[in-house]
């Protein structure tokens, strides 16, 4: 069972991003706070759980928090400040829209900068240690795959439905025979090896 909180008799707030090592998409990140006390013992790093898991934890988050939302950083938002800067921004936009403010912030991993005045702690694997941080990365990681889901109806020669932007052998071979779309995120390295050598159409 995971722990339900980190900063004693405070609204805490968990924070999760998904997507950040894909090679197209926005990156998206949610914001939970849970009730006091709460309890799920399903709950857990959304990496560990089957999609058809997540799916059904995400309806369950969304009935029992006390607020959620979830926050969206657009490639051409990550191309320019770079991905670090856009998962936190990303984290900052979900915090932004929550419903009940905050007392303080917990973040899976080991970075982040602060959000207005509140206190906050990076807490590395928070996914597989805080239900907050572990609700918060379901929701992101399963609102990305619909969104990813839904691009790939778009452009089904890169497989995105089974890859999710992921930089898996298929993704990367598509680059190579159809070039780029404008969900590729142009500041990574595309093709993995060599020099891009991309014919960049418009």
């Amino acid at each position: 069972m995971l722990e339900s909180h980190y900063y004693k008799d405070m609204v805490e707030a968990g924070c999760d991003e998904a997507g950040r090592g894909c090679l197209a998409g926005s990156v998206y990140a949610a914001a939970v706070i849970l009730p006091p006390g709460y309890q799920n013992a399903e709950l857990n790093d959304s990496k560990k759980l089957t999609d058809k898991k997540r799916k059904a934890l995400r309806e369950q988050i969304e009935r029992d928090a006390v607020a959620w939302a979830v926050g969206i950083v657009t490639p051409e938002e990550i191309d320019k400040i770079n991905i670090l800067n856009a998962s936190i921004l990303a984290m900052h936009r979900a915090l932004d829209q929550l419903k009940v403010r905050p007392e303080a912030v917990i973040v899976d991993g080991n970075r982040f900068k602060p959000y207005k005045d509140l206190p906050y702690t990076t807490i590395v694997k928070g996914d597989g240690k805080y239900l907050s941080i572990a609700a918060a990365s379901i929701l992101a990681k399963t609102y990305r795959d619909d969104y990813m889901d839904a691009l790939a109806e778009e452009y089904p020669q890169y497989d995105w439905k089974g890859n999710k932007g992921y930089p898996t052998k298929k993704h990367r071979a598509a680059i190579r025979e159809f070039g780029v779309t404008p969900y590729h995120r142009m500041s990574y390295n595309l093709l993995g090896s060599g020099e891009l050598s991309i014919d960049f159409k418009d």
